[in-house]
């Protein structure tokens, strides 16, 4: 008898699952009951604890059953009701709109497996409100993710009585050493096997692979804390072939991996890229969704970091073999995947320390972009009003009537918009337009100043960009904004100027500064009583493409010593608030030589009072304050305010908390002498380079 590729991949699995008898008895009492106990299984669990391998093992108790099963994987399914009932009417075989009627016609028992559910996240509300409740009562849903229900699951007196969760743990020290030996891993092995990997499922695979590929080893492995990293430290020490090591290493680099990038990061031909192509995807620790292989999480971050630390040349090239790749197709790709690519390419960047902290990287996918519709305006203006003030809102109409194209739409499943980013295309504005918006007014004047848009030329001001929740703070939405405005920067002929105002520009100041943005504040602007501050890039002085092998070079070192691009201003243009917030920052950044390099206080005036100005001496900059506040400490009314500002500053304690503990002091009367302290500071600085002017 002829068995399929499927029939002998799913044996296979089998006879390596062990364990989670509990799991497998709550599944098969379930379905094997004359009414269903419950209609919904809640798994959740951390990455590599086995979720997926669960499923698989429901399937085959199904069908052991009669039970037919349906299986959703959140990977390869848009987080929108849409994409997700297509699925679900491909798997039935159905017509449109007739998913509900052809479960309820059925006799017989059917499960549906949802799998990765926290890349499902947006549909949530959508399934507890409108599709599980539309269900026939011969259903039994499996969700199995990363984080348990929302509250609101367990909140609600129906869904306690048909739904049970379940928290997917380690494998017991008995589970872990049956599947060590359906691995086939020497007995004398698991005492130090198991003492290390405390039963993690991942961890155990990995091991296994190990042995398989060197069944003699000797485990011995060291008191180390990250499991998954010292196992692969291992496992990396000896690989049948070079190209099987380039073939990992490139794997973990990249989002998602392809045949065609794996060629070009391996450097093979097609033949050999084909076959490491297949080894990559039958390692336990490499899964596979509609776009490519990807590593389990944890095996990733392991893999990257020990690649990093043991042979950094080695990163740099395939780092920048993955980019070359990437901007090839960009401008083959319809705008949808165009994005798609540009998260892959950002990824590459998600280790690095001026990065991680702003971007999103698990979350962003959740959400997708979208044109404008009608009835989003009046919902963009209440997003704006509710973060910026009513005037700033009545803009948002006025750039929807001038230049609607200028819009994209963040949405969530539904189709409810959840941010949005507004562009508008300087070069088309009118003196009118200019005279209604601050902004416009503030970025045209600016470029007249400096590099004139001239015919075919392009210069774009990121108007408006928010989530509906967050702002301008680090969220799925914010990262997903972020990809629309680096698909601008790469797709948009004669672009030579864009804009990006922030209404805390100090929060973005690093990250700004690693992707080359400059800080402007001569087109900063107020509204609404807020001072928005402003960040651009010149895209003739550094184009698309020296920009993109800029962010490679400092990405694949990121402890380099980067030179801040430094603030475009001049004394003209400095006014009293622009200066009272570079003293503000020079104080925030007294210790920091780098960043006290790129202070505007440096195009003032100022400068004529600074010994070494020309070599931009951090200590003459810090030399001039000390002078300044010295003398407060010979008044007996004001050492108060030099004390603060010494303690927060100069030699700063942890936290402004303790500042005020060690001077003694209330946190309200320790931030009011810090408050004076710095507005004596700035009064001082104003009035010497004023002298100058």
């Amino acid at each position: 008898m002829t068995h399929s590729l499927k029939d002998r991949l799913t044996a296979a699995r089998r006879r390596h699952f062990v364990g989670r008898q509990q799991e497998r008895d709550l599944f098969h009492s379930a379905l094997a009951a004359a009414e269903l106990p419950f209609n919904v299984l809640y798994l959740f669990g951390p990455g590599g604890v086995g979720k997926s391998s669960l499923l698989r093992e429901y399937g085959y108790i199904a069908r052991q059953l009669d039970v037919e099963i349906i299986q959703i994987d959140g990977r390869v399914t848009e987080p929108n009701p849409e994409a997700f009932l297509k699925t679900l009417q491909s798997s039935l075989n159905v017509p449109d709109g007739m998913i509900f009627s052809a479960l309820a016609a059925r006799t017989h028992r059917t499960a549906i497996l949802i799998d990765t559910a926290e890349l499902l996240t947006p549909l949530d509300s959508w399934w507890q409100e409108e599709f599980l409740p539309q269900l026939p009562d011969n259903v039994l849903v499996v969700i199995a993710g990363h984080n348990p229900p929302a509250p609101r699951w367990r909140a609600d007196p129906g869904w306690q009585q048909i739904m049970r969760v379940h928290r997917l743990r380690n494998l017991t020290p008995e589970e872990s050493r049956a599947y060590l030996m359906r691995r086939q891993v020497r007995a004398s092995e698991h005492g130090a096997v198991l003492d290390f990997t405390y039963g993690h499922p991942l961890a155990l695979s990995l091991v296994a692979d190990l042995y398989a590929q060197f069944p003699e080893t000797n485990f011995k492995p060291e008191n180390a804390p990250d499991i998954i990293k010292t196992v692969l430290d291992h496992f990396l020490q000896e690989l049948p072939t070079a190209a099987h090591r380039a073939a990992l290493e490139s794997c973990t680099l990249v989002r998602l991996m392809t045949e065609p990038l794996l060629g070009q990061m391996a450097q093979t031909d097609e033949e050999t890229t084909r076959a490491l192509f297949d080894w990559l995807r039958h390692l336990s620790f490499i899964d596979a969704d509609r776009y490519g292989l990807y590593p389990h999480d944890l095996a990733r971050e392991a893999l990257a970091a020990d690649l990093r630390w043991r042979n950094p040349e080695r990163y740099a090239r395939l780092h920048e073999r993955a980019r070359t790749f990437y901007m090839k197709q960009v401008p083959l790709l319809s705008a949808r995947d165009q994005r798609r690519l540009l998260a892959d390419y950002i990824y590459l960047h998600r280790d690095n320390p001026m990065v991680r902290p702003y971007f999103e990287w698990q979350s962003s996918g959740a959400i997708f972009t979208d044109t404008l519709r009608p009835q989003d305006e009046p919902l963009l203006a209440e997003m704006v009003a509710k973060h910026e003030g009513s005037e700033s809102a009545q803009l948002v109409a006025y750039w929807l009537a001038q230049q609607p194209q200028g819009f994209n739409v963040m949405r969530q499943a539904g189709g409810q918009p959840v941010g949005f980013l507004c562009m508008v295309a300087l070069e088309k504005t009118s003196a009118a337009d200019r005279a209604h918006d601050p902004a416009v007014a503030a970025t045209w004047s600016y470029l007249q100043q400096t590099r004139p848009p001239q015919a075919d030329e392009r210069a774009t001001l990121f108007r408006y960009w928010l989530a509906a929740a967050d702002y301008q703070s680090v969220s799925p939405v914010q990262s997903r904004i972020f990809l629309n405005i680096v698909q601008h920067y790469l797709t948009t002929p004669g672009l030579t100027y864009t804009f990006l105002p922030c209404a805390d520009p100090d929060f973005w100041r690093d990250t700004f500064f690693y992707a080359d943005l400059q800080r402007i504040p001569a087109a900063d602007f107020g509204m609404g009583g807020r001072t928005y501050g402003v960040y651009g890039h010149d895209w003739q002085a550094r184009p698309a493409m020296a920009w993109l092998t800029l962010l490679g070079e400092r990405e694949w070192n990121p402890h380099a010593e980067i030179s801040l691009p430094t603030a475009v201003v001049s004394p003209s243009v400095l006014g009293e608030e622009a200066f009272a917030a570079a003293v503000r920052q020079l104080l925030r950044d007294f210790t920091d030589d780098n960043r006290l390099r790129d202070n505007p206080l440096w195009h003032t005036q100022l400068r004529q009072h600074l010994d070494d100005a020309d070599a931009h001496s951090p200590e003459s900059l810090r030399q001039l304050i000390r002078q300044i506040v010295d003398p407060l400490q010979q008044s007996p009314r004001q050492i108060k305010l030099y004390r603060a500002l010494h303690h927060t500053y100069f030699q700063p304690t942890a936290t402004q908390e303790e500042a005020a503990e060690l001077l003694d002091l209330p946190f309200s009367t320790y931030r009011r002498h810090l408050r004076e302290g710095v507005d004596y500071l700035i009064k001082h600085l104003r009035q010497l380079a004023r002298t100058s002017e």
